[in-house]
């Protein structure tokens, strides 16, 4: 059963890889797009590393990533501009169906977390196969036609641009890390001032290290491993601290420095990019006043609560 959803989850990959190559393909033909031929190779090689990307060697996988960068160093990289629907659309399509516009979406949460829950091996590709139900319940429901499918999620796929690439480069930007023994160096660094035994010190050390580390990285999973080590074993563990609980905390702890950065780009430049919002830090604006009440919260859960 794990062999047939993992080979699922590299199908998956192929579908998505196979849309970014329709996406590269779209974009070399939109002469309009003064970039066109930075930004096809920039979708082309992605789709390249989520197709081969398993079978390939690591060296070419490294390269390939690292020509993303370079594209986006040299700025030859350009959102191709679509044509908006007409405000009159939209209005009507939102009478005409209602809340049916929702069941797509809800399907993919519920059918995910059901399939992951009921199958556990399922749990790598439960995502994937929610999605592609999502898509054939969309196309039901609104009558849509493959095309279509197929012009949305291109689309989409320009309108996250650069961004969309963040959340896999961080998640592995934490393991290299994590290997490296920043854990340890950040260990040695926060010794120097948390005074030895003073529970209060170490909670708020490393709470705080969470939500910074996870502003710096976009991701609090990835600041997770690094922390813990680091300031969670030596400073509030081994001092007396519930693990289950301080580590709970810890992690929670991290997500406010979600709402606080750039870096989580799925949560704030995501958001931003898709509204066409004038400011793109308006979602990390809105969300300031919220984590740091949070922060403050989870220091005295960290402090009463744990120990």
């Amino acid at each position: 059963m794990e062999t047939f959803f993992n080979n699922l989850l590299e199908f998956f990959f192929i579908l998505i890889g196979l849309q970014l190559v329709y996406t590269a393909f779209k974009v070399f033909k939109d002469v309009n797009n003064s970039k066109r031929i930075g930004t096809s190779l920039f979708w082309l090689d992605l789709g390249i590393l989520f197709m081969f990307g398993k079978v390939m060697p690591a060296v070419v996988s490294g390269g390939l990533v690292a020509f993303l960068g370079v594209i986006s160093l040299f700025k030859q990289f350009e959102i191709s501009k679509f044509t908006p629907v007409k405000q009159e659309k939209l209005e009507a399509d939102a009478k005409k169906y209602g809340n049916a516009i929702f069941i797509p979406v809800l399907a993919l949460a519920i059918i995910s977390v059901l399939l992951a829950f009921a199958i556990k091996e399922s749990s790598k590709a439960a995502i994937g196969v929610a999605a592609v139900i999502g898509i054939l319940l969309a196309m039901g429901i609104f009558k849509s036609k493959p095309k279509e499918v197929a012009y949305e999620s291109d689309r989409m796929m320009q309108a996250m641009g650069t961004s969309g690439i963040l959340p896999q480069l961080l998640a592995a930007l934490g393991a290299i890390f994590t290997i490296a023994g920043v854990g340890d160096v950040i260990a040695q660094m926060i010794g120097g001032f948390v005074p030895e035994g003073n529970r209060l010190a170490g909670s708020i050390a490393y709470v705080l290290g969470m939500v910074i580390f996870t502003v710096i990285m976009g991701n609090g999973f990835a600041a997770f491993t690094v922390i813990t080590a680091g300031v969670g074993v030596p400073f509030v563990i081994m001092q007396g601290a519930d693990p289950a609980i301080a580590g709970a905390l810890a992690l929670t702890a991290g997500y406010c420095g979600t709402l606080l950065t750039p870096m989580a780009a799925n949560f704030n430049a995501l958001p931003a990019s898709l509204l066409e919002m004038k400011n793109p830090h308006g979602v990390i604006k809105e969300q300031v006043p919220v984590a740091v009440i949070m922060i403050i919260v989870h220091i005295a859960l960290m402090y009463f609560w744990a120990f």
